[in-house]
């Protein structure tokens, strides 16, 4: 039993690493679209760690604001990710696509991020945000 479970530890480590040296770095790949059927989608996003893909109100100045939507993402990449808008966004509204981390939470499987908080909150690259901006059409 407790040379299984080292080897349980060891092989998380491992893919830990391997994620972390491999060329599948965290990203958003996304396009402007059309959001009147109520959603917005994300071709690919690659996620170091199961969390979210959470979509923001932004504007010129590039913050994110309000959460309009999100959706669980797994470890590593995701394809064809569909965000259901939980909110109206008009034609011409900029939104942020965000990655999301499923750490700090009271309850996995529950997004409990708010603006500032830490619970499940956005995952930084090298300091930077995982995101790509877009142009509600």
């Amino acid at each position: 039993m407790t040379r299984t479970l080292i080897a349980l530890l060891a092989s998380a480590g491992f893919a830990t690493a391997a994620f972390a040296q491999s060329d599948m770095a965290p990203g958003v790949t996304s396009m402007d679209q059309d959001v009147s059927g109520g959603t917005v989608s994300a071709s690919s996003v690659t996620a170091p760690e199961k969390g979210w893909l959470v979509v923001h109100r932004t504007d010129a100045d590039m913050k994110p604001g309000p959460v309009v939507g999100h959706a669980p993402l797994e470890a590593g990449v995701n394809e064809n990710v569909s965000v259901e808008l939980g909110e109206d966004v008009a034609s011409g509204d900029m939104l942020m696509l965000m990655v999301h981390s499923e750490a700090g939470g009271n309850e996995e499987g529950v997004f409990e991020y708010t603006l500032g908080a830490t619970e499940d909150g956005p995952i930084r690259v090298d300091g930077e945000l995982v995101t790509q901006t877009i142009t509600a059409q």
